[in-house]
C-alpha cells in the first residue's frame, strides 16, 4: 500500500463511503482522522543520508579495477594500491564477472563488512554529460538536479519537498510536521534544498544542543518592515530564515535530548599514518547525530554530511607507502563511520529505515601527477549502504584503454541513481518526480532498492498499527491503533528509566480503529515509552516527548 491508496481511501471516505482494508472496515471519519493523518504524512518513514565527499573524490583508488591491474597501476604508479602484501586491495566479490571484478581500498574494511552482509550496492562511473571540471559549478549541477548547461534556481532536494509542502514555511511546524524537512550538519545551507520561490526547505546545524544555544543568544528584535530594494530582499530572507529557525530550536533540542546511540563506538583517530590534519575522523560526529535524533522520533526525511580533504592534487599518498596518507584517511573516515552509524541503527531497530549515499562533484584523472596526486577528472563511482538494497556492483570497470583526454567518462547519469532514491525508495507518485524533474530518468534508472513496494506491513506490524499524538505532548497524549484482528490488548507507558506509569488494561481489541487516552500532566517533563501488546506477544513501541 503506498500514500496514494491512503490518498484514494481518504477522499472516498470524505465522501462518506465505507471501506474495507484487508477485510478491516474503515468508516467516515472527521478530517483529524487516523487514516487522515496517515495520508497527510510523509510518502513513509524511510530517511536518507547523503555524505558528500567534498573536492573531487579518486575513485579508482577507492575502488580498484582488478581485471585491468596493470593498467591500472601503469597510469598512477606513485600511488596504486598494491595487488600484493599486508596492506593489497581487499577483493570485493570473487564471484563476480571479471569485468566487474572490484577490490577496496585496504582502509575499507568496514564497507567490505557491510557488502557481506547484503548492506552496500557500488554504482560505477557516475558523472553527468561535458562536466566541465569546476567544484562550484558541479556541485551546483549535482544539487539542482539538471543539465551541466541549466541554471535552476532551486535543488532536486527542495522542489520533492515543495511537492508535498507546497506553503512551506507558512504553518510550520506543526502537530503534524514537527520537525524540520531535511537537515544539514554543518554552516550552510546548499542549493540542495532550495526551492523555486521562498526560504530553503532544510536547516544547517552544528548539533542540536549548540544549534539552541545559538538561536537563544540572540537577543534584539528582527526588523518589521524592509526597504524596497534589493538589499531590502536580502534583509528579508535572512530575518526569513531566522525565524525559522527559531522554530525548529526547541523541538531539535527535545528530539536529541530525547534520544540515544546505543553502545556502538563511533571510530575517532585513522590507525595509520597522515598528516595530522586528516587523523580525526569529521564525518563519524554528524553520521552520531542522526542517529540519536532518529533514535528520539525526529521526522527529517533528508540528511545531508559533508566530509572535505577530497581535492589531492598533491600529497595524495605518503611516499614511502601508497596505501597510506590523506586520501586513504579518508576512505577510512566513511568506512568506518558508516558500519559504526548502521550497527549502531540496527541496535536502535532503525537500519531498514535508512539509505545512506556517497557523493562527489567529480572524480579524478586516471593518471596520477609528479606530485604523488592526482588532477580533476570526470566520472567516479557511488557507495550506497543500506538494508534494503540489492547488494553488488552496477556498471562495469571503466575502460582504461579508451580514457577521453585521460578522463573516466561516465556510464550512469547522477540522476539515474537519485530517481531509484524518489520513486523507489520515496515511493514519490509521477506528479513528485515531474516537480524534481527526473521524469526522464526513471525508465533507465539504476535498480538498486530492494523494497520497493510499501506493503500493508510496513503500516501494520503482524495485527496492528499504533500511531501516539500530538508528540511532543503537553498534558495527554492520545493513542491511536488499528487492529486486523481480534486479540487481547494491552498498553504500557514506561519513563525513560524504564519504571511502568500507568497501565491501560481494558483497551478495544476488536478488527477496526480505535483511541484511548493517557493523561499525563501529573508526570515530568521528559521521554515517556508507549508499548502496545497483543495477545502478549507482539509489541509496538513509540516515544512521546512531554514538553510544557
Amino acid at each position: 500500500m503506498d500514500r496514494r491508496d491512503f490518498v484514494r481511501i481518504s477522499s472516498l471516505m470524505g465522501a462518506g463511503m465505507l471501506l474495507t482494508l484487508n477485510g478491516v472496515p474503515l468508516h467516515a471519519a472527521e478530517g483529524n482522522g487516523f487514516l487522515q493523518q496517515i495520508a497527510k504524512s510523509s510518502l513513509n518513514d524511510r530517511v536518507l543520508v547523503l555524505i558528500q565527499l567534498h573536492g573531487g573524490n579518486d575513485g579508482l583508488n577507492m575502488v580498484i579495477p582488478i581485471n585491468q591491474y596493470g593498467l591500472y597501476y601503469n597510469l598512477r604508479p606513485n600511488i596504486a594500491i598494491a595487488q600484493s602484501g599486508s596492506r593489497q586491495y581487499i577483493t570485493l566479490d570473487s564471484s563476480l564477472p571479471a569485468n566487474k571484478q572490484v577490490g577496496l581500498h585496504p582502509d575499507m574494511t568496514g564497507t567490505k563488512a557491510m557488502y557481506d552482509n547484503g548492506h552496500l550496492a557500488i554504482v560505477q562511473n557516475v558523472s553527468y554529460e561535458n562536466m566541465n571540471g569546476s567544484h562550484f559549478r558541479s556541485r551546483d549541477v549535482w544539487f539542482m538536479g539538471g543539465d551541466y548547461n541549466e541554471y535552476f534556481n532551486s535543488g532536486w532536494m527542495g522542489r520533492y519537498f515543495e511537492h508535498y509542502y507546497p506553503d512551506y514555511p507558512i504553518g510550520y511546524p506543526n502537530p503534524t510536521v514537527p520537525d524540520p524537512l531535511a537537515l544539514e550538519i554543518g554552516t550552510g545551507v546548499s542549493l540542495a534544498f532550495h526551492r523555486e520561490q521562498g526560504i530553503p526547505a532544510g536547516l544547517s546545524i552544528q548539533n542540536p544542543d549548540a544549534f539552541y544555544n545559538l538561536i537563544n543568544s540572540v537577543g534584539a528584535d528582527p526588523p518589521v518592515n524592509f526597504p524596497p530594494t534589493h538589499a531590502g530582499d536580502e534583509i528579508e530572507y535572512i530575518m526569513q530564515i531566522e525565524k525559522q529557525s527559531n522554530n525548529y530550536a526547541q523541538r531539535l533540542k527535545d528530539v536529541y535530548n530525547a534520544g540515544a546511540n546505543s553502545g556502538v563506538v563511533y571510530p575517532d583517530l585513522y590507525p595509520y599514518i597522515a598528516p595530522s590534519g586528516a587523523l580525526h575522523n569529521p564525518l563519524a560526529p554528524q553520521l552520531k547525530i542522526i542517529s540519536r535524533l532518529l533514535s528520539g522520533g525526529i521526522g527529517t526525511k533528508i540528511f545531508l554530511c559533508r566530509i572535505g580533504g577530497f581535492d589531492t592534487h598533491a600529497n595524495q599518498v605518503i611516499n614511502s607507502n601508497t596505501s597510506m596518507g590523506s586520501h586513504a584517511a579518508l576512505l577510512y573516515h566513511i568506512s568506518s563511520a558508516v558500519k559504526a552509524f548502521y550497527d549502531d541503527l540496527i541496535s536502535l531497530g532503525l537500519a531498514d529505515r535508512v539509505l545512506t549515499m556517497t557523493f562527489s562533484e567529480f572524480g579524478r584523472r586516471a593518471a596520477s601527477n609528479a606530485s604523488y596526486g592526482t588532477d580533476h577528472g570526470n566520472a567516479a563511482p557511488m557507495m550506497i549502504y543500506g538494508t534494503c538494497l540489492n547488494p553488488g556492483v552496477y556498471g562495469e570497470n571503466p575502460d582504461l584503454q579508451n580514457l577521453q583526454n585521460g578522463n573516466i567518462p561516465l556510464q550512469y547519469d547522477y540522476r539515474q541513481v537519485f530517481s531509484s532514491v524518489v520513486k523507489d525508495w520515496f515511493q514519490a507518485p509521477d506528479a513528485a518526480i515531474e516537480h524534481v524533474k527526473f521524469e526522464d530518468f526513471i525508465s533507465n534508472r539504476v535498480d538498486y532498492i530492494q523494497c520497493k513496494e510499501l506493503s500493508t506491513s510496513e503500516f501494520f506490524k503482524e495485527n496492528l498499527w499504533m500511531r501516539c499524538y500530538p508528540n511532543p505532548a503537553n498534558a495527554s497524549v492520545n493513542i491511536t491503533y488499528m487492529m486486523q484482528k481480534e486479540a487481547t490488548v494491552h498498553i504500557e507507558i514506561k519513563d525513560i528509566s524504564g519504571r511502568t506509569v500507568g497501565k491501560i488494561s481494558n483497551a478495544p481489541g476488536v478488527p477496526g480503529e480505535h483511541a484511548v487516552n493517557f493523561d499525563l500532566s501529573r508526570y515530568s517533563n521528559g521521554t515517556y515509552i508507549v508499548t502496545l501488546m497483543t495477545n502478549e506477544t507482539v509489541t509496538l513501541t513509540e516515544k512521546v516527548i512531554l514538553s510544557r
